[in-house]
Order: structure tokens, then sequence, then C-alpha cells
């Protein structure tokens, strides 16, 4: 299987390009809660959901959280907070999944989501 759109590190691209844009982020949402809820052992369906300081970081997690939602999962926004905030709080908390939109030390012009698994630790591809 090739990569489509995961790197190493989640999905990053321009924002509004093909990939990171409001469209993709609902996909990616519903796409994660389907994920997460054929998980063995699933319990929980929050989902932590945070995010940098970026412009187009608002309108990407208020898409995200809508596809989370049409699966019937619950987002939690914790607003602006650093990447390891969200894997700790999935973790203690038991979440079915965190969520950070983030591209990190990439230009500004770009966006990126990632996830974490119940346990905090990053999910691969």
């Amino acid at each position: 299987m090739t990569r489509q759109y995961f790197g190493t590190d989640g999905v990053r691209g321009p924002y509004g390009g093909p990939v990171m844009n409001e469209s993709f982020a609902w996909r990616l949402g519903a796409a994660a809660a389907r994920f997460a809820r054929a998980q063995p052992g699933f319990r929980s369906e929050e989902v932590f959901v945070g995010r940098d300081t970026r412009v187009s970081g608002l309108a990407l997690e208020h898409a995200l959280a809508a596809g989370l939602e049409s699966e019937g999962f619950e987002p939690v926004s914790l607003g602006i907070v650093p990447t390891p905030v969200v894997s700790l709080l999935t973790r203690s908390e038991g979440a079915a999944l965190g969520v950070v939109i983030t591209a990190s030390h990439n230009p500004a012009c770009d966006n990126g989501i990632k996830f974490f698994g119940p346990g905090g630790i990053k999910l691969t591809d």
C-alpha cells in the first residue's frame, strides 16, 4: 500500500490545497471515528482536539469535529495547547482518540492533523 495522505507524522499540506481543507478534515474526522470504533476494546466516544496558533486551525477543528460528530463521537476542544497535552489527556482520561491540528515546523501557510490512540501514542498511517 502506498501512502496517499499520511506522512511520517500525520497529514500535512498547504491550507486550502487538495488535502488540507475543511472538506478533507470532515472526511478524516468521520473516518477516524469509524476506525476507533472498530478497535478491540473500544469503550469511549470522547475525542480530545487541540491545535496550534495557525489561522486555519479553528476552521479545520470545526470541520474535523463535525466529521467526528457525524459518527456519534464527542469531540472536546482543548483550544490552543502543546501537542503533548493532547497525548497526556487522551491517555489519562481514556479517550478514544486525541487529535492535534498543527504543521509543527512547516511554513505558516501549511497545516496538519495528527492522531493519538487511546494510550496517547501517535497512530501510524
